[in-house]
């Protein structure tokens, strides 16, 4: 095929490179802290964060006022210079800050500001937070951290946003057999009475607050040393030895990361501590990285095999954040995505460096997915969009920020080349190192290493919302063959909607023919281009390789070729075409019928990740259906899809138990199961009672699959069962197991008694959140769940903190996909306290009318097709 290269030209729309008076934020710049030296006294029963700080600050202009971060904290006295003068203070809890306000004004240059104050030990995970934790017969505590993006003031005042930054240098009081971790070597412990010890920490380079990090508690930690750092897995008493892969993966991406960056990584040690509780994820402070404990430990007694990958993942995620992130920071919160989507796209290229048998870009298919399907909303945003407060910036960290910015960032490192791409960001670490950058600086470096244009590529993916859409058609003249692109935006929305502004994109699109060698033609299409391909009725296949961020609609000669073609496809290939099909039907530019039809060209043999796309296709129409007539026929016919892909695999197939053979055994288990297979609902049960009384018998790979096709069918006694399972447990991911499990019982006096247990002192936040959304989504019953939200809402409030109100309950409302509910969600006044709230609030009233337009459409569609092919 002929190779085109179409270059257009237009105005870049780059944005600006990093200057710190000119960087948004609420705090006014006139002073600027250099370095904090902080004396915390934790207490953990009484839940109180004593401390003193010692600021030096430069002044740059003379001021009489001084405002700063500070939230939930009393204040005993603020002096300046050796106490020369006393401040008042004026705290705004709206704005969340402290005023300084001195009697003469101080002059231009060094001071140094002496704060003593209390702070709160939070129940949720913002700030300084306690989990408490099963060990043994008792229950211990712990206390930890999480700042980002703005909670470093709530454990000290200070200037809490990114452009500022500066050292910290931390001394901590604690019991004597507590270990306290931070983002440095500790330098002196010094033993206090009674049975207390003061620990001082090496001051930090100048890195922002929200990367300061403190877990104290009783602790354990397994070291190692690699490359001059001293990399250590920190975990409570008994558990550390699990880390062993943690660490070990850690030592080889240092080594990895240390030369992909070209920087070495600057800090003396790197622990990566495990937390019981508190928090779903992980947090990349510098030097002392948090994760909930489950995706951190490896146990083969409890964990399957395949957990490994979610380690890898995540460790390597956080890792690269280590660099991009704290070593070089985004200006401010409008830029995350560089944070975000950078960690994103590294951690899945270090594991196709590493475990190239995982296919981790094939497998993973599904974050672009997710990304585009949002994207393509009216409540899209850019990938660097505005941030006014930060409460907005909490709703920021979505599937745009992260994986939009991972396909952004793949894609443009294909057009420009691996090793141009890298020469790119390493000069990028090397100029910004210990400082912040915009986006445009980012630009600036690659388009220098690569001699192409990238600003204006990248541009127009980040500096406006939405998907392009690239269609498609051949036509034959004489023997040869002509493709036709045009394009234009891709748009999901409700019927009877007014359309979504024109976008206009310059897209790098990969061309090639059907089972050719993976060496694609490059169309820089901006608008539309015409080109030679190939002979009459050759298979052309736009998007080749699945790299590029665009959907593809095919005309029907083209569409016809792909569809014969579909066995000769690339895996990648195949996924991308039925993704797209599929996408067209969520749009309304295709007959839902048409996608189904597309699945019965699919071998039973065919790959993971073709049957992982289907399956998630089967389970989005079996929740549509829900209540609805239509859900029989539709259950049955999927089942009949997808049991024959199980039969073919077999309950206990061969293998690693690290392949994707297990874990699409695993995935059609938990889905039979929930579409009522009752073959697959008795085996399961067969298969449970008989761990019960060895649990040797049911392999890892199975558990949680088999585990939750039993809660979902439980009666009284299976749900009881699971619940002791749960509270005997002291592992975090068994523990998980089970209470979901529970919580996904379709009874609703079981569901009914899952969520009182949500009250109770029991569990952790993190899992309260799971339990409710489980017996929504799993258990299927969204009406109950919300009934008790609202009955509960002040409780559950103290207990998950602000999340819940600007976060969690607009996502639970999408369980819904009628108006009611948008209604009822719009009118609930707590979810609007914050401009953040009332963002999320919007997302959430668009999926739901989206997902009533698309079951108004497609269940009636797709069961008259079902019919008739019955």
């Amino acid at each position: 095929m002929l190779a085109v290269m179409i270059v257009v030209s237009g105005a870049a729309r780059a944005g600006s490179v990093f200057s710190f008076d000119a960087t948004p934020g609420r705090l006014p710049k006139t002073v600027v802290p250099i370095s904090y030296s902080i004396e915390l006294r934790p207490d953990a029963e009484g839940v109180a964060l004593p401390g003193v700080e010692v600021i030096d600050v430069d002044v740059r202009e003379p001021t009489a006022r001084l405002t700063l971060n500070a939230v939930n904290t009393t204040f005993a006295s603020v002096t300046v210079d050796d106490g020369a003068e006393r401040a008042d203070v004026a705290l705004d809890a709206v704005s969340e800050t402290a005023t300084f306000t001195f009697t003469q004004p101080l002059a231009a240059g060094a001071h140094r500001l002496r704060i003593e104050f209390t702070a709160r030990i939070n129940k949720f995970d913002r700030g300084f937070f306690f989990v408490d934790y099963p060990a043994g017969n008792s229950i211990k505590r712990l206390l930890t951290s999480k700042l980002e993006p703005a909670d470093a003031r709530r454990i000290f005042p200070c200037w809490d946003e990114p452009a500022f930054k500066a050292s910290f240098a931390l001394t901590v009081i604690v019991p004597r057999r507590f270990l306290a971790v931070a983002n440095m070597p500790i330098t002196r412990e010094e033993m206090l009475e009674p049975n207390l010890k003061r620990v001082a920490f090496a001051p930090t380079p100048k890195m922002s607050t929200y990367l300061f990090v403190l877990t104290v508690g009783e602790l354990e930690r397994i070291t190692t040393e690699a490359d001059g750092v001293t990399i250590g897995v920190v975990a409570t008493t008994g558990k550390a030895a699990k880390g062993q892969f943690a660490l070990d993966t850690a030592v080889k991406l240092l080594a990895w990361f240390n030369d992909y960056f070209g920087v070495k990584y600057p800090l003396p040690k790197l622990d990566l501590i495990a937390v019981p509780g508190g928090f779903g994820g992980a947090m990349e402070n510098w030097g002392g990285i948090t994760f909930f404990e489950s995706r951190l430990l490896f146990d083969p007694a409890s964990n399957p095999d395949s957990a490994r990958r979610g380690i890898f993942g995540i460790i390597a995620h956080e890792m690269a954040h280590q660099w991009f992130g704290d070593l070089v920071t985004m200006a401010w919160w409008d830029n995350l995505w560089l944070n975000e989507g950078f960690a994103t796209w590294m951690a899945t290229k270090a594991a196709e460096q590493f475990y190239p048998q995982w296919q981790s870009w094939l497998n993973g298919y599904g974050q672009k997915q997710f990304a585009m399907t949002l994207d393509a909303r009216r409540t899209a945003h850019p990938i660097q969009q505005p941030v006014a407060n930060e409460s907005e910036a909490m709703v920021a960290f979505d599937a745009i920020t992260y994986n939009k910015g991972q396909a952004l960032i793949r894609m443009l490192e294909n057009y420009l080349g691996e090793a141009a791409f890298r020469d790119g960001i390493r000069a990028y670490m090397a100029a910004h190192a210990y400082g912040n950058t915009t986006t445009a600086d980012l630009w600036r470096a690659l388009e220098r290493a690569g001699h192409k244009p990238v600003t204006e590529i990248a541009a127009s993916f980040t500096e406006q919302d939405g998907v392009p859409l690239i269609s498609a058609e051949t036509v034959c003249n004489g023997g040869a063959q002509r493709l036709t692109l045009r394009q234009g935006r891709f748009v999901i929305a409700p019927a009877r909607t007014a359309a979504l502004p024109s976008r206009d994109w310059q897209v790098p699109v990969a061309i090639g023919p059907v089972g050719a060698a993976p060496s694609p033609d490059i169309v820089l299409l901006r608008g539309h281009a015409e080109m030679p391909a190939g002979s009459c009725g050759e298979a052309i296949k736009v998007n080749l390789g699945d790299i590029g961020y665009y959907r593809v609609e095919y005309g029907p000669a083209s569409r016809a070729a792909l569809t014969k073609s579909l066995p000769q496809m690339s895996t990648a290939d195949r996924v991308n075409f039925l993704a797209d099909s599929w996408a067209m039907v969520q749009a309304g530019r295709a007959e839902p019928p048409s996608y189904l039809a597309l699945v019965e060209a699919i071998s039973v043999d065919d790959r993971r990740p073709v049957w992982d796309q289907v399956i998630t296709v089967f389970s989005a129409l079996n929740r549509l259906s829900r209540d609805r007539a239509e859900r029989a026929a539709l259950q049955r016919h999927a089942r009949a899809k997808l049991r024959p892909v199980l039969d073919r695999l077999g309950w206990d197939g061969s293998g690693s138990g690290d392949d994707d053979d297990t874990l699409l055994r695993s995935s059609l288990i938990w889905t039979l199961g929930e579409l009522g297979d009752e073959d697959v609902v008795a085996e399961a049960k067969r298969r449970f009672a008989r761990f019960l009384g060895d649990p040797q018998s049911l392999p890892g790979a199975l558990r949680d699959s088999v585990t939750h096709v039993v809660g979902v069918a439980a009666d009284r006694a299976i749900h009881d069962t699971l619940l002791v399972l749960a509270r005997k447990s002291t592992v975090t991911n068994e523990r998980l197991r089970y209470y979901h499990a529970a919580a996904s019982a379709r009874d609703a006096a079981l569901a009914g008694a899952t969520l009182a247990l949500t009250l109770t002192d029991e569990m952790p936040g993190t899992i309260v959140i799971g339990m409710i959304n489980s017996v929504a989504y799993s258990g299927e019953q969204p009406d109950l769940a919300w009934d008790f939200l609202q009955k509960n809402y002040d409780a559950l409030f103290a207990k998950l903190g602000p999340q819940f109100r600007d976060q969690f309950i607009a996502n639970f409302m999408t369980n819904f996909s009628d108006e009611g509910h948008a209604a009822e969600l719009a009118g609930f006044a707590p979810v609007q306290a914050t401009s953040g709230g009332r963002v999320m609030t919007g997302r959430a009233q668009e999926t739901i009318a989206i997902s009533a337009d698309l079951k108004a459409r497609a269940l009636p569609a797709i069961d008259a097709w079902i019919r008739a092919r019955n």
